[in-house]
C-alpha cells in the first residue's frame, strides 16, 4: 500500500467512525475474468488473512490472496478523477477497459 493509499483509507475509516480495515479481493467477472473488491471490513471471517501496511489492517481471504499476492494498492488522482490502482505483478493480461484481468 502506497502512502498516499494508507492516508486516504484511514482517513475513510476515521470518518466512518467504525471498522478494523480495508478488505481485497478478487471475483470471477468482466471480460478477462477476475475483478478486484474492495470493501471495508467490520467482521472479520475464518479464512481471512490480516495484514498491517502503514498502520492500516488489509484484510484479504485465502483464495484471493493466491492472485493479489505482491500487490501494490495506491490512491492516485488525475484531474478531477480519484481512486484506487492496483499493481498487480500476477496478471497475465487486463481487458480493454481495465475493468478485469486474468492471471
Amino acid at each position: 500500500m502506497t502512502e498516499p493509499a494508507a492516508k486516504h483509507v484511514a482517513a475513510f475509516l476515521s470518518n466512518r467512525g467504525k471498522g478494523i480495515g480495508l478488505r481485497l479481493g478478487v471475483k470471477t467477472s468482466g471480460c478477462s475474468g477476475m475483478s478486484y473488491v474492495i470493501e471495508f471490513v467490520d467482521v472479520l471471517n475464518d479464512d481471512d488473512q490480516v495484514f498491517i501496511d502503514k498502520g492500516v489492517k488489509v484484510v484479504v481471504d485465502k483464495k484471493s490472496l493466491l492472485y493479489i499476492d505482491g500487490t501494490e494498492l495506491d490512491f492516485v488522482k488525475e484531474g478531477l478523477n480519484e481512486g484506487f490502482e492496483f499493481n498487480n505483478p500476477n496478471i497475465d493480461g487486463e481487458c480493454g477497459c481495465g475493468e478485469s484481468f486474468n492471471v
